[in-house]
C-alpha cells in the first residue's frame, strides 16, 4: 500500500505558474504509474497528466500540452507537476495517484489504486 500527500497548491493570477509536488509512503514507489488528475467544481475528474514507472513515458490532456509538465524522482518517492502559464480554466482540486496494474500508465481513474487527499489550485484572471 502506498500513501500520497499533495502539495504546491494555492491562489495564482493568470499567467503564473506552480509546482506541484506529491509525496509517495513506502519504498515501492518505482513499481507505480503516476498520474496527476483534477476535479473543477461541477465537473467530473479528469486526467491532467501520467508518467510510466521509469520516467520516460508521459501523456498530457490536450488542454495543457505545452503548458504542464509531469516528472518523477524515484529516489525521493515523488512525482511532480510543473504548471506554467495557468488560466483561470485551470483552478480545480489537483490529485495525484497511483496505478499499480497498467503495462506504462493510464488516463483512466478508475485504474489508479490510491489517491491523494488533492491541493486547490485557483487561477485569477
Amino acid at each position: 500500500q502506498v500513501q500520497l500527500v499533495e502539495s504546491g497548491g494555492g491562489l495564482v493570477q493568470a499567467g503564473g505558474s506552480l509546482r506541484l509536488s506529491c509525496a509517495a509512503s513506502g519504498r515501492t514507489f518505482s513499481r507505480y504509474a503516476m498520474g496527476w488528475f483534477r476535479q473543477a467544481s461541477g465537473k467530473e475528474r479528469a486526467i491532467v497528466a501520467a508518467i510510466a514507472r521509469s520516467g520516460v513515458s508521459k501523456t498530457y490532456a490536450d488542454s495543457v500540452k505545452g503548458r504542464f509538465t509531469i516528472s518523477r524522482d524515484n529516489a525521493k518517492n515523488t512525482v511532480y507537476l510543473e504548471m506554467n502559464s495557468l488560466n483561470p480554466e485551470d483552478t480545480a482540486v489537483y490529485y495525484c495517484a497511483a496505478d499499480q496494474k497498467s503495462g506504462i500508465y493510464s488516463t483512466e481513474a478508475y485504474r489508479y489504486d490510491y489517491w491523494g487527499q488533492g491541493t486547490q489550485v485557483t487561477v485569477s484572471s
